[in-house]
């Protein structure tokens, strides 16, 4: 089979197409042809040599594909070949064919395309994980979303408008925030030409039950202050790198405050396999319904596939960017 290689630590035309064996699935696992693969930012900092595959996993960047089933493993039952699904990976999604844990698998509504079903794992099942599992986000509450208009960003306020939740937002220019208003977001904010702490404290003075950051930095602090008592901050990622400003402890402390951490692709396989039971049963209908979207930016082919990296590097997206073979 062939697959994207990459060089660590190259980040400008470290990529190329180079053959391998085709992975042979294990018996609680099916072998997926995969059609298309969305770029996530872990592959970019895997690529870096920021975030090695977890022990044991496939070294080839991608951790989200949709495909056709291919062949199923001996302990496998209600997959059969020729199903569409889509599926988190911990590793080998840059590639024709992955083996994945058949507990894993999301039948693929037939309305989504190969390419919108290749966008919807990996960002729907870090928020809805993010917002219901770690954030204990309950349906009418408030919520703030940082980094609105990025692919869990989202899914995170599609996600929020579904359970009746209010949400502001945060994102780089007007354009993003038209697509965050249109997923569901009430208070936009262009974080390069205001501070988000008074807009909402302005127009929710009790504060935010939740809120989700894949930025950190100096955030932290100001997250604090528009939380609500007993709110949660939870973070996906460190955009502004790996280091966060002064815990202010004393408004930590005074609000019952939670500070969390939480990543998706390190949790083991039963972990996952009850994440993803438990979005289906909740979510998936609402794709068939139209009242969710995979946010979907651009697809290239295979061939351009550095030039997707650079998209996403740039931070010139709204959504997911997606590779087809």
């Amino acid at each position: 089979m062939q697959f994207i290689q990459h060089t660590e630590g190259d980040m400008d035309g470290g990529l190329s197409l180079q053959s391998c064996d085709t992975p042979v699935p294990a018996s609680s696992q099916v072998l997926v042809k995969v059609s298309a693969f969305a770029v996530n930012r872990a592959d970019l900092l895997q690529r870096a040599g920021h975030y090695p595959p977890p022990k044991g996993e496939s070294p080839i960047l991608g951790l989200e594909v949709c495909g056709v089933i291919e062949s199923v493993g001996s302990e496998v039952s209600g997959w059969q070949t020729g199903q569409r699904v889509c599926a988190i990976v911990s590793g080998g999604g840059y590639a024709e064919y992955v083996a994945i844990e058949a507990s894993h698998l999301i039948a693929v509504p037939d309305m989504l395309s190969d390419a919108e079903a290749a966008g919807l794992s990996e960002v729907f099942l870090t928020a809805y994980q993010a917002l219901r599992w770690v954030g204990e986000l309950q349906n009418g509450q408030k919520a703030l979303i940082h980094a609105g208009a990025s692919g869990v960003g989202l899914a995170a306020l599609q996600l929020c408008k579904l359970w009746d939740i209010a949400t502001a937002t945060t994102a780089s220019s007007e354009a993003k925030l038209a697509a965050c208003q249109q997923a569901g977001a009430s208070i936009l904010v262009n974080y390069k030409q205001a501070d988000f702490v008074p807009a909402v404290k302005e127009q929710w003075p009790g504060g935010v039950n939740m809120v989700l950051d894949m930025v950190g930095g100096d955030y932290l602090n100001r997250n604090l202050k528009v939380l609500a008592m007993d709110g949660s901050v939870v973070y996906l990622a460190m955009m502004a790198g790996r280091f966060a400003d002064k815990l202010d402890m004393a408004l930590m402390l005074g609000k019952r405050a939670s500070v969390k951490g939480t990543t998706l692709r390190n949790r083991d396989v039963d972990y996952k396999a009850r994440l993803v039971a438990a979005f289906s049963k909740e979510c998936l209908p609402a794709f068939t319904r139209g009242e969710l979207k995979v946010p979907l930016d651009t697809v290239y082919c295979v061939s351009d596939v550095e030039q997707a990296h650079q998209q996403v590097l740039s931070n010139n997206t709204q959504g997911k960017v997606v590779i087809a073979w």
